[in-house]
């Protein structure tokens, strides 16, 4: 069996990767397949976080124990097998490689079965990737290219109590329960 990653960015429309590696393979191990087959350097912290089908974060998994409260399981990308974490097709990921940006890749699992591979090989490489990091100055210039944060941006700028007063309502707590109180709820 292998796992393949395409690998996206929400920065460069152009730029995907794929990554194909054996399932008992360690996060560690996608780890220097991603930035060897981006050439970004190996010296950033980065983690990647598990998620599910909306891309809300679940589990990470860290390059390096932070001590986190001991409430939360700790996964280390060096201890942690793929197989481990991971099982499904379509399997979502992100990959964070720039934490004070708050930057990363958007991974997603296929499964091929009736193969095996070595050692892990990016099998597709099309178009350049982000730079692995930004200034401050740089992300503010990206943000003023793509968002409009003009005088409208909130909407009307002007300010009258009596739209307030037009849609406020009685909010007592008789209205509340004849509400609920209501056959169809």
């Amino acid at each position: 069996m292998i796992y393949q990653f395409l690998i996206l960015s929400d920065e460069v429309d152009n730029f995907r990767r794929e990554i194909k590696i054996s399932p008992d393979a360690t996060f560690f191990d996608l780890h220097r397949a991603i930035l060897d087959a981006t050439k970004y350097k190996h010296d950033e912290m980065c983690s990647f976080f598990i998620c599910d089908d909306d891309w809300s974060k679940k589990t990470e998994v860290t390059l390096i124990d932070m001590d986190a409260s001991s409430e939360v399981d700790t996964y280390l990308m060096e201890d942690t097998a793929l197989d481990e974490l991971l099982e499904d097709e379509h399997q979502k990921l992100i990959f964070v490689f720039d934490y004070l940006m708050e930057r990363s890749f958007f991974l997603e699992l296929r499964i091929i079965t009736g193969q095996n591979i070595g050692k892990p090989i990016c099998s597709l490489a099309i178009g350049n990737p982000p730079p692995q990091s930004i200034t401050i100055d740089e992300m503010e210039k990206r943000l003023e290219q793509h968002v409009d944060l003009g005088e409208e941006f909130y909407g009307d700028m002007e300010y009258n109590d009596d739209e307030l007063d037009s849609i406020s309502g009685d909010f007592s707590d008789e209205s509340i329960g004849s509400y609920y109180d209501d056959e169809r709820y």
